[in-house]
């Protein structure tokens, strides 16, 4: 797995984690917002945010509607939840640290 790939799958887990820290939901602005506030600077804006959570919706982990078709909002799911624990693994997903 190369070092983009391990990124990538690094801000997934941390998308799963800030839905879940908020309350299940959470918009792309606030997302990216969050995932700057982690550390992820580099080759963070909008479209690779929505990406990310275009891919989690493909896997099962969150369900995305639009606000004025425009503002991608997510809702994590009950296996996006389980993936943010540590206790169902997703391929391209970072498997959180035991006790984290």
């Amino acid at each position: 797995m190369s070092y983009r790939d391990l990124v990538a799958a690094d801000r997934r887990l941390c998308i799963l984690r800030l839905l879940v820290e908020d309350g299940g939901h959470g918009n792309e602005s606030t997302l990216e917002q969050g995932l700057e506030a982690l550390g992820h600077r580099a080759g963070m804006e909008r479209a690779v945010v929505r990406q990310y959570l275009r891919d989690l919706e493909q896997v099962g982990c969150i369900t995305v509607e639009f606000y004025r078709d425009k503002i991608m909002v997510a809702a994590i799911t009950e296996r996006g939840v389980k993936v943010a624990r540590g206790q169902v693994t997703v391929d391209g997903v970072k498997q959180p640290s035991p006790g984290a």
